[in-house]
């Protein structure tokens, strides 16, 4: 599956989102932000993958907190990551 391109407004909506859903924004930060959106498959298909992840955020209550992972496990986890990223061609 390739990776949606998304040119310099994209990031630069990406980088006020936070502040957007915080309504932290001007009401002309606002639309702009919402007129950048209604435009753009790439960011339309960003903020519904965001909003599904708060709304699966908001479902989860764990009943226990988990003991924190060990050093072998942290390890594991960050080669991971780095094998992905390298797949990808992006440096970690």
């Amino acid at each position: 599956m390739k990776s949606p391109e998304y040119s310099e407004d994209c990031k630069e909506i990406f980088a006020l989102i936070s502040d957007y859903l915080d309504l932290e924004l001007s009401p002309d930060g606002c639309a702009e932000i919402e007129a950048h959106i209604a435009g753009c498959p790439s960011c339309i298909e960003f903020v519904e993958s965001l909003r599904k992840t708060i709304d699966l955020c908001r479902l989860y209550h764990p009943s226990e907190v988990p003991e924190p992972i060990g050093q072998q496990a942290r390890e594991q986890l960050l080669n991971a990551y780095r094998n992905a990223m390298a797949a990808r061609g992006r440096p970690v």
